[in-house]
């Protein structure tokens, strides 16, 4: 196999493993930004929940794939993202092992204020991560600190010394700590937090009017018709800003027009109460939005905003040429069957849910009980 194909392909197939993140992740993250405000009581919360509880654990193994492929096939990209974005990548897990706890503990103790607790953990563990991870690939298609030096001396690198001759002996870095991570706040950033978030927000809401019935079904439905149009509008500024101001790549007008027709259909088929329709669609903006930023920030896979010269592109940070052909024998053998059981899994759990399939009464023990 030849070595450039493999390596783009690889920078493909990691876009498209934080694309099933982002998108089957997504509505799990909207359900439980939702979760103390969307259902009226505990029932409604417990079937809230219970619509992601087949699901929830499995889509976050596409993080860990995501992250697992890219330290195999582009390691300097791994080691230089997760220095820079420590700070930011550390508080998303905290959230992300909080929002686990919240899950797994709720019904663990029957007592009303333990559960609300958890209610609010969960709440604020969603919207958090969802927010950052936004912020995060705002900052690829923007640029950050990042700069060449030597990797013994760490005295930095000119920007016009930069070559394959001084890359054989320097890292790429970015600043970390506090400062690295104020660094990657801008109004640009700041606004992709606000894009991710609205869409998940607007995904988790149509897969509760897709999974549901009765008032909560309704309830979800209402809120997915604004919430459709809000996403549309400030994705659509992110969007532009990123294409104008930050995008060397004519290509990536392309999942640009497809992630805004997407929306569209969002907007129009959530109108039409189309709750399975108006969620393909919005997978399909998911799945747009990603492409449009691996393709707004290739051939770099770290932009550098101090020069371009100092960015790390995926020429740079890629494996061996034969690290790479036995990840994708691997890769093409076991991700047809990934995918299948993925498929099969929605499938078995296809079916909507009501309050009647939930108990009156909370599982769990009596306070007392734990505490003794």
């Amino acid at each position: 196999m030849n070595y450039e194909f493999l390596q783009v392909l690889w920078f493909i197939l990691i876009a498209v493993l934080w694309a099933g993140y982002l998108t089957l992740e997504g509505f799990d993250f909207g359900v439980g930004m939702l979760l103390e405000w969307l259902p009226k009581n505990n029932k409604e919360r417990r079937l809230a929940l219970n619509t992601i509880g087949p699901h929830w654990d499995g889509n976050e193994v596409w993080l860990l794939t995501a992250g697992g492929a890219t330290f195999a096939a582009f390691p300097e990209w791994y080691a230089t993202m997760f220095s820079g974005f420590y700070l930011a990548l550390f508080v998303i897990l905290v959230f992300l092992i909080l929002r686990i706890c919240a899950i797994e503990w709720r019904g663990k103790i029957s007592d009303p204020a333990w559960v609300a607790r958890w209610d609010w953990i969960h709440t604020i563990s969603a919207w958090i991560p969802s927010i950052l991870w936004g912020v995060a690939f705002a900052n690829l298609v923007q640029g950050m600190q990042v700069e060449v030096r030597e990797s013994r001396t760490w005295e930095l690198i000119p920007a016009d010394q930069v070559g394959p001759e001084t890359l054989a002996t320097a890292v790429h870095v970015m600043p970390g700590g506090f400062a690295g991570f104020f660094s990657l706040l801008s109004v640009f950033t700041i606004l992709g937090g606000v894009v991710t978030a609205s869409l998940f927000v607007t995904h988790g809401a149509i897969f509760l009017a897709l999974k549901t019935e009765g008032d909560l079904q309704r309830r979800a439905m209402n809120l997915a018709k604004p919430a459709a149009l809000v996403t549309t509008v400030v994705t659509a500024v992110w969007a532009i800003w990123a294409q104008l101001a930050y995008s060397s790549q004519p290509l990536s007008w392309i999942p640009l027009i497809l992630t805004a027709l997407a929306l569209v259909a969002v907007v129009l088929t959530t109108r039409m109460e189309r709750e399975g329709w108006a969620f393909i669609a919005n997978a399909v903006a998911a799945i747009g939005a990603v492409a449009f930023i691996f393709t707004a920030m290739a051939p770099n896979v770290m932009k550098s905003a101090i020069d371009p010269a100092y960015s790390l592109t995926l020429w740079d940070a890629s494996s061996s040429e034969k690290t790479l052909p036995v990840m994708t024998v691997v890769a093409l053998t076991l991700v047809p069957v990934v995918l299948v059981y993925v498929a099969w899994t929605y499938w078995v759990f296809r079916k909507r849910l009501s309050v009647d399939h939930i108990p009156d009464e909370n599982a769990g023990l009596p306070m007392a009980e734990a505490v003794h």
